[in-house]
């Protein structure tokens, strides 16, 4: 009972540790044998200090796609909801070598992702032990939540289209992985509000998603 009781105590801890994340308490959680943020990054600077570009307009947005360029945005331009959901980043802040993950962390390679939906059952159920337990979109009468069993809580913090376009905010939540697909592409992760699985797939760069980090 005594062992237990100290297994229990050890992962609470572990999922109300804090550290810094760009000056912003994040909590984290041991999931397997790696450690996740429980948050979607919410930071403006990269690792050394520069600031990421914030692209408001439809316009700037679609030029920094164009150009190769690193961008971030809030969802609807909306600093609320940055609050919950963070902010959302082009591929090309994912991947700018100045480092978009905070000190102590990166974000996660498609095979990180892909080692997280393995130890949750595999990618056909792990997408429900991955949601969070509240703010997903309900379908036919039945609540779109997860059980959060893993204590990813993950949110569906939408997405935004390369010109511009937001869409898909309480029904899907996207997140970048670090590995390039193809030269325009790199793989991500998606949770669906009406279903349970969790979908690995690749996009063009250009598009905004959220961004989940990986001890590292």
């Amino acid at each position: 009972m005594k062992k237990i009781s100290l297994i229990l105590s050890a992962v609470v801890m572990t999922a109300m540790m804090l550290s810094s994340c760009g000056g912003v308490a994040s909590k984290e959680v041991t999931i397997g044998k790696q450690v996740w943020m429980t948050q979607n990054l919410n930071v403006d600077k990269f690792r050394n200090g520069d600031p990421i570009p914030e692209a408001k307009t439809d316009e700037e947005w679609s030029k920094a796609g164009e150009n190769g360029e690193p961008a971030w945005c809030y969802y609807n331009n909306n600093p609320d909801n940055g609050d919950r959901y963070g902010k959302l980043y082009n591929w090309y802040a994912v991947n700018d070598p100045r480092g978009l993950a905070p000190e102590g962390w990166k974000i996660p390679s498609d095979e990180e992702w892909s080692r997280l939906a393995d130890f949750l059952g595999g990618e056909s159920v792990a997408g429900t032990k991955m949601k969070s337990t509240d703010f997903w979109a309900d379908y036919g009468g039945k609540s779109g939540n997860g059980t959060n069993e893993s204590g990813f809580s993950g949110l569906p913090g939408g997405f935004r289209d390369n010109d511009g376009t937001f869409d898909g905010i309480g029904e899907f939540g996207f997140w970048w992985s670090s590995t390039e697909n193809f030269a325009y592409n790199a793989w991500y992760r998606l949770l669906y509000y009406d279903v349970g699985n969790v979908t690995r797939f690749f996009n063009i760069k250009n598009y905004g998603f959220s961004v989940r980090c990986l001890r590292d």
